[in-house]
């Protein structure tokens, strides 16, 4: 794959999206390809670039610059060959992207990277090594679904975060997760509207702050079966470097590990705007699986002087 004269971004670019958190994303197998924070400002731009919530770069971990060489090394000498180097939208960094994972796994999977068997795929990325799967069937799910590994989390045993809307009265409280990123989950939110009636255009205001900012899921919860153990809520967030998107991963898994602590139940099917997915929660040994479909939207070629007329002079 050649790259675009100017520019560390190749001509080739493929689109996927999983639940309609949608992506850009391409290979980079020798590591000359390493994007720049513009770069992928404007591949993301809904208007004057492909558009996306994020770019995914699959490459080698001793190829991504922002990690340090011994956890390069790391990741090497535990098997992983390959890294999801994920940036949000507004071209900052960012730790991990479950549903990111589950889009690069079917792209590694189309490059002929993976086994026929799905063993399981280990992807490097900044939040540590996730295992993905392929579920084979999945009726109510899609196709190409795939389960994740998404590690350990932690969370704060109190809500005790208090969360507003920009121009909308009210406040609500919510607690604390880290999925290898950072979550504020508000399950108590009677001083705001209905999540569905929600604004979610401007990102919360979190008191008291965090210092790297945060992503935030604004939680309905549905029916609880506790003789089957599960249950089922719908979601939306806005996420830290993004806005409103349709899913996230993270954000879901956040979600399930907050309302397990609540009600106990540990097998949750929640609905976002961009579809449904299932997690798993087992708070023993702090560890949630994610299980969605991921789907290629298609193959461009970009031209480099898009970016050169992207900024009109607006008055």
């Amino acid at each position: 794959m050649s790259k675009l004269s100017g520019m560390s971004i190749p001509n080739g670019i493929t689109k996927a999206q999983a639940t309609g958190n949608d992506f850009v994303m391409y290979f980079d197998a020798d590591g000359t390809l390493e994007p720049t924070a513009d770069e992928t400002r404007w591949l993301c731009d809904r208007h004057f670039g492909i558009g996306a919530d994020g770019l995914l770069r699959l490459t080698r971990p001793q190829y991504v610059g922002d990690l340090e060489k011994d956890r390069a090394d790391a990741f090497g000498r535990s098997g992983v060959s390959w890294f999801m180097d994920y940036r949000n939208a507004d071209g900052s960094l960012a730790e991990m992207c479950g549903n990111g994972t589950r889009a690069i796994t079917l792209f590694a999977e189309r490059l002929g990277l993976l086994h026929d068997d799905m063993a399981g795929f280990t992807l490097g990325t900044r939040a540590g090594v996730k295992t993905i799967r392929r579920v084979k069937d999945h009726a109510e799910l899609g196709d190409d679904v795939f389960t994740v590994d998404m590690g350990r989390f932690s969370r704060d045993e109190s809500a005790a975060y208090q969360v507003s809307i920009p121009g909308v009265e009210g406040r609500a409280r919510g607690a604390f997760v880290d999925m290898g990123n950072p979550h504020i989950v508000v399950l108590d939110h009677a001083g705001l509207p209905a999540v569905r009636d929600l604004d979610l255009s401007k990102p919360p205001v979190i008191l008291p702050s965090l210092q790297h900012g945060q992503n935030v899921e604004f939680v309905e919860v549905g029916e609880i079966s506790p003789a089957s153990d599960t249950g089922t809520a719908f979601m939306r967030v806005n996420e830290r470097g993004v806005g409103e998107t349709l899913s996230c991963g993270t954000g879901l898994c956040a979600t399930a590990v907050t309302l397990q602590a609540r009600t106990g139940i540990h097998h949750w099917h929640i609905d976002v705007l961009g579809g449904r997915v299932d997690v798993d929660v087992d708070e023993r040994l702090s560890t949630v699986r994610l299980t969605g479909p991921a789907v290629i939207v298609g193959v461009m070629s970009v031209d480099a002087s898009a970016q050169v007329r992207k900024s009109p002079r607006r008055l």
